[in-house]
Parts: structure tokens; sequence; C-alpha cells
């Protein structure tokens, strides 16, 4: 079908590399399930690129935080901190580990963890007798988080800060590059993610305790060769098989991220002086490798209205993230806020930004965005 009347979907893996030939490797020798050269390539790759000594190859970015979180030595009723504008995958690490999550707001300019709320909420925590074991900052929309303060806050404090950098391979900061730049990260290679093995992720750290510690739980917790258990593991490493698909991806990272980028850019200059639409924040700290694409609209019925009329148009349009204090499952926890969250949450529409998109297809979804009139944004 051609790309004018095709529906452009919101995101597809870009897969015209070595993915087929590494998998066909795969099968001809045997190794598909979690051993075999193509994880041990994929960890060493990616433990290059992150700048860190370790990293450690997961079922998926979800697995990763939640076995990071264990490897660490987060006990159950310990509390975490999370944003509250986040994937719900970073809270639900943090539970299903037993923890206890607290919800913190994110800052206005850059719409991650705010560094100042982290700072009274453990120093407040501290003075009531309590502690805080890790503190959880996201890097929103592959968009680098702002972690120099929070490495000093949680310097100060004592207390481990985890980057949640799922999104953000190949972005960086004051230029090194995310998911090495805290006590340790996590990298997710989803099937809508810049890298992608069709699932999978990585914890990813300068630590080898916690890199051991969680390569040793991630196999049952196995000890030696015979079935002997020395605690209660995971069944959480990656097959192979998504390893070859994730190596093969990243011979091709930079062309992709160039790619993800110029489309980027091409949305910046459609929306430049508009008073309905708000692009996310460009901080000069970051150099973002361009993987989520969103627009804020001035409400979430806005942001309806816009992914209605992107599907009218043939094109592929999500509204993004809603805060987690207001959901159901996270209402019960404590929370820090300041409004942040809440006039973010559900406000954004994702757009399609696939590195595969050819400059038909972008110019449709710009026409889309120029057809489309909405409220002025007050915020």
């Amino acid at each position: 079908m051609s790309s004018e009347r095709r529906f452009i979907p919101l995101a597809e893996p870009d897969l015209r590399g070595n993915e087929q030939a590494y998998l066909c490797e795969c099968i001809r020798s045997g190794w598909v399930s979690s051993s075999g050269s193509f994880v041990t390539d994929m960890e060493g790759r990616l433990a290059q690129l992150v700048d860190t000594k370790y990293a450690v190859a997961t079922s998926s970015g979800t697995t990763a935080l939640q076995l990071l979180l264990a490897a660490i030595g987060i006990k159950r009723d310990d509390r975490v901190i999370v944003p509250d504008w986040t994937f719900a995958a970073t809270i639900n690490a943090v539970i299903h580990a037993g923890a206890v999550p607290v919800i913190v707001d994110v800052h206005p300019d850059h719409w991650s963890l705010d560094a100042d709320l982290v700072d009274v909420e453990l120093g407040e925590t501290k003075r009531s007798g309590g502690a805080i074991g890790a503190v959880i900052v996201v890097d929103p929309m592959g968009l680098p988080a702002d972690v120099d303060a929070l490495i000093e806050v949680c310097r100060r404090h004592g207390v481990p800060l985890i980057e949640d950098a799922a999104g953000s391979l190949s972005s960086l900061y004051r230029g090194k590059p995310t998911g090495g730049l805290t006590d340790a990260g996590i990298l997710s290679f989803n099937g809508n993610k810049l890298v992608t093995g069709g699932g999978g992720g990585a914890i990813v750290t300068n630590r080898e305790d916690w890199a051991n510690r969680a390569r040793h739980l991630s196999t049952q917790a196995r000890d030696g060769d015979r079935y002997a258990y020395d605690e209660a593991g995971f069944n959480y490493r990656l097959t192979n098989l998504n390893a070859a698909v994730v190596v093969a991806q990243l011979e091709r990272m930079d062309e992709m991220r160039k790619m993800r980028r110029a489309i980027a850019a091409a949305y910046n200059d459609a929306l430049a002086g508009r008073d309905d639409l708000k692009q996310a924040p460009a901080p000069n700290w970051a150099d973002w490798n361009a993987w989520m694409y969103v627009v804020k609209t001035a409400s979430a019925a806005e942001a309806d209205r816009l992914t209605a009329h992107m599907h009218s148009q043939g094109i592929g349009a999500r509204p993004f993230w809603q805060r987690l204090s207001e959901q159901r499952p996270y209402q019960a926890y404590r929370c820090r806020l300041k409004g942040v969250s809440e006039r973010l949450s559900g406000t954004l529409v994702s757009l399609p930004c696939s590195s595969n998109l050819n400059t038909t297809e972008i110019n449709r979804v710009i026409a889309a965005l120029a057809s489309w009139r909405g409220k002025p944004l007050a915020w």
C-alpha cells in the first residue's frame, strides 16, 4: 500500500538491518534461550554505550527495575520515591518488589523528578525516624532528566539514585550518556523503543556487587550446575533470540536516532508560533534521542479531540501519561505534589516518530496538525 493511503502507525520497529540474519544464526546454532553469544555481545555493547562497567540483560525494562531493587537490597516495606508523572511500570516494579512507593511531583521546566521536593521528602522522612531506600528518576519521552541536582540530594541523604532510562538510550545529559549517570540505571527494548528486541531490558551500573547479584537472582538464584538455590530468585534473563535483534538494532542506532531527530525537527518547525500546541521542553543540558514526540494541548478533552482528528486522517496518535496519584491502584500511597503532574496529566498527545517514516508520511502528519485548531494553552 502506498504511503499516501496507508494508516501511519504511532510506533513501529525499524528492522532493516541484520535482524533476520542474526535470528537465523540463533536457530542454526540452537542457542535460542537465555544463554548465547548475542546476550554476551549485547551486554558488552550496552555497557560501552552508557559508559558503565557492567550490563545485565533482562526480560523487560520492568523486570530490570524490579531485579535492580532486589539487588541493591530494597526490602519489603522499604519506601522508594517515584515521580508522579511516569509510565506505570516504574511504580509497579516498586510494588512487586514488596516496597512502598512515595509519589513525588515533577518539575515544570523539564517534566522529570523535582529535586527540591525530593530533598524535602527525604529530610522530613529522616526527621520522623523513617528512611527512604531509593529514589527512581525517569527520563520522560527519552528526554534526559536533570540528574545533577538529584545526585547531590541523594548523596547528601545517603540514598541510592536509580535512573529509569527505559526510552532514553543514546540521549546525552551534559555530554554524558543516559543510563549510566547515577548509581544504576535500567533500559528497555520494548517494540516501540528506538532500539528494540521485540522485548527485553537491561541493568547498567558500575557496582560489581549489584551487577553480580542481579545476574544471580535473574537465573533463579541457582547455585552452580546442580538444582540447588541459595534464595528465592527470578526467571528474568533475556533470550538469545531477543538479544540477537537488539544487537542488530544497535548496529544501526545512530542512523535511526538521526532520522528520529530529523522528524522531531520537522514537527517543531511546523508547530512554531502556535498557541494551542506546546512542544516538549528542550533544556540546554539535553541531547535528545527523539524517541517519543509529544505535543501538549490545553486539556485532556483537547488531547482526545486531537487524537480523534489524527485518526480521522489515517494517522496514529495517543494521549500520553496520566499522573499516577489520581489512579485507583496508587491512591493510597504517600504523595508530595505541587500541581505540575496534574496540569500535564492526559493533556499530551504522542505523534508518529518512527525512524522508517518517509517524507510523504511526515508531511501527512504535519498537514493533519495544520488542519486542527485547539484552545490556547494557559500553561
